[in-house]
């Protein structure tokens, strides 16, 4: 007799509109009512948007005047990141109480492998079930999880039934379940891959499927082999219970736009000495520094320049940053200044992943 295929069991937990979602619980009057965290009627760009916000097409990334446009009734609130941290370790506890390889995406999402789990629990179904409840009950927030046997399928299924809600893709589903897909649902195809492939012709997975290996590496580069692979259910990305930081950055958003140099350096040292902070409280350096630039009409530029050796302090970091400034002359006002530190010190550690199969 042949043996049965093994699988891994994969739960993808994203919080429901995390950011908005805090600042209602933690203030009642802004519960039931259109909120964006972040961004204001005047400037800024939003970070998040509560579900109330949402019907009126308010979304991350987009400007407070925008969102102010499609919503008059909408209320800014400013970011409070400590505070979403600190809801954030709250509930990463919990996901640690149910297995070890826990891979955090941002605060409020992550990727959970429980193959083995602490519980002895063999329905992965039922554990995301409990999470959910748990992070309920014990912080006060809902959750949406997506099961599976891959992160990329456990990622779309967390979509499906949102907000507070799971989806579990079981084995014997999967192809039928990536066919049926509309192809702008497929993780990793964005706004302009979708249209590119609208124009080829590929409206669902069914249609991505149809198309050949060679076909899709030649309209999408290295990209058409993930597409390939991956809606025939091919994903064998490991869930690592590390993060590997390729960057740290800090930056700015300005009241008024800045169109002297002089102000930019001014702000520039600000935002060099939050960056060192962040540096020296990890312990890390690099040597790749990135200066980013937004202009008043919001198109964005980055200049960078690689040293020969690592470095985290202020003056090092901010006599490359002024180097990279004078590169060349600005073409309009800045509303935001930026500086990273990428190329880092930091090492990857290995992750051991046991498969064993066992019923969704």
């Amino acid at each position: 007799m042949s043996e049965a295929p093994t699988y891994r069991k994969i739960i993808h937990i994203d919080m429901d509109a995390f950011y908005a979602s805090v600042e209602q619980m933690d203030n009642p009057a802004l519960r039931g009512k259109p909120v964006a965290v972040g961004g204001s009627e005047n400037r800024g760009v939003v970070s998040a948007a509560s579900y109330e916000a949402r019907k009126f097409g308010v979304r991350s990334a987009i400007s407070g005047v925008l969102a102010k446009k499609y919503c008059p009734e909408i209320i800014f609130v400013r970011p409070r990141f400590d505070r979403y941290k600190e809801i954030s370790t709250k509930i990463h506890k919990i996901f640690h109480e149910y297995t070890d390889l826990v891979e955090p995406l941002s605060l409020d999402e992550a990727y959970l492998d429980v193959t083995q789990n602490k519980k002895g629990n063999p329905s992965a179904s039922l554990l995301a079930q409990e999470i959910r409840l748990r992070i309920l009950n014990e912080v006060g927030l809902t959750a949406s999880a997506g099961i599976s046997v891959n992160k990329f399928i456990a990622k779309i299924a967390s979509d499906i039934n949102k907000p507070n809600g799971q989806k579990t893709v079981n084995p014997d589903e999967i192809l039928s379940f990536l066919e049926e897909l509309p192809i702008r649902k497929f993780y990793g195809v964005g706004k302009v891959t979708t249209e590119k492939m609208y124009q080829l012709g590929i409206f669902t997975g069914a249609d991505l499927k149809t198309k050949s290996e060679e076909f899709l590496e030649k309209h999408f580069g290295k990209s058409g082999s993930f597409y390939y692979k991956v809606v025939r259910g091919i994903h064998n990305s490991e869930v690592k219970s590390y993060r590997v930081t390729k960057s740290v950055a800090a930056e700015h958003t300005f009241d008024v736009n800045l169109s002297s140099e002089i102000f930019m350096l001014e702000q520039l040292e600000r935002i060099a000495t939050s960056l060192e902070k962040r540096l020296k409280k990890h312990n890390i350096s690099g040597k790749t520094v990135t200066l980013k630039i937004k202009y008043s009409d919001f198109t964005q530029q980055t200049r960078s320049k690689t040293l020969l050796y690592f470095i985290s302090d202020k003056s090092l970091i901010l006599e490359t940053v002024e180097e990279l400034l004078y590169q060349e002359k600005m073409k309009d006002s800045v509303r935001l200044l930026g500086i990273s530190l990428s190329n880092l010190n930091t090492e990857e550690k290995k992750a051991v992943v046991v498969q064993l199969k066992f019923a969704f």
